[in-house]
């Protein structure tokens, strides 16, 4: 089953077909890996995406997407998605063009925060080795001891271990600002909680509550609309005229409005 760079006749077949086909048949077709095939299709035609995979593929369409490549591998690019997908949904898609830079960099924070961790994983790994190095050397007969070997061994663990210090304090430092730019964002549980709790203190409360909320003010704004027609067309059924069992013709609903001659 071949991989690599999908060819123009195949990506056309895959494009024609993705609606008809699925991904196991085109993989069968084209001898190629359903992997490749899902990812084109999700990627390219943008079917078959769940909700965060949209929201995460909308972040290549912006402008600042080509430097984000430049900045970060393709794993941290991977991670980059998966966070701004849940940022972005977390927020209902409500979300201003000022804001979206906020996400951005809080993103960011977060990788280099890992890429800092990763640092200090492989410092300790060294730390460990050298140490080891050094006490396999001084376990040896004193008179064959190398000096000059076991010197080197330890400085260059005091130089990790310095590094690790520098790293620790970085990590601190890009902690400290993601926290107060989630804060910034009103991101954080404690506000969320409190958001929510001040929502049901007064009326603006609530309506504030609302406009943070677009899909529940959706889903309020249907429901009122059906309530609205439903009405309407009780009216208008109620407005006729009925015929009661004893006989006599009347309008339930007599308004001047609704008044017939």
């Amino acid at each position: 089953m071949r991989k690599g760079r999908l060819s123009k006749s195949e990506t056309k077949f895959i494009t024609e077909n993705a609606d008809t086909m699925s991904v196991e048949d085109i993989s069968s077709n084209l001898d190629r890996d359903p992997a490749s095939i899902e990812m084109f299709i999700k990627r390219k035609l943008r079917l078959g995406l769940s909700a965060e995979e949209e929201v995460a593929y909308t972040l290549e369409e912006r402008p600042y997407w080509s430097e984000l490549k430049q900045q970060f591998t393709n794993d941290e690019l991977e991670l980059v998605r998966y966070h701004w997908a849940r940022i972005i949904g977390q927020f209902k898609d409500d979300v201003f063009p000022t804001e979206e830079l906020q996400v951005v960099d809080v993103i960011k924070l977060e990788i280099l925060m890992n890429r800092g961790l990763k640092q200090n994983k492989t410092n300790i790994d060294q730390i460990n080795a050298f140490e080891k190095l050094v006490q396999e050397e001084r376990s040896a007969d004193p008179d064959q001891q190398d000096r000059d070997y076991i010197l080197n061994l330890e400085r260059q663990v005091a130089t990790l271990r310095a590094a690790q210090e520098s790293l620790n304090r970085d990590y601190r430092d890009l902690q400290t600002k993601k926290n107060s730019m989630l804060k910034e964002m009103k991101a954080t549980r404690e506000q969320r909680i409190r958001r929510l709790e001040d929502s049901r203190e007064s009326f603006t409360g609530w309506l504030a509550h609302l406009m943070q909320n677009p899909q529940m003010m959706t889903e309020y704004g249907l429901e009122m609309e059906k309530m609205r027609l439903a009405m309407e067309k009780e009216k208008e059924r109620l407005s006729a005229f009925h015929k009661y069992d004893d006989g006599l013709v009347d309008q339930p609903f007599l308004t001047p409005d609704t008044a017939k001659d």
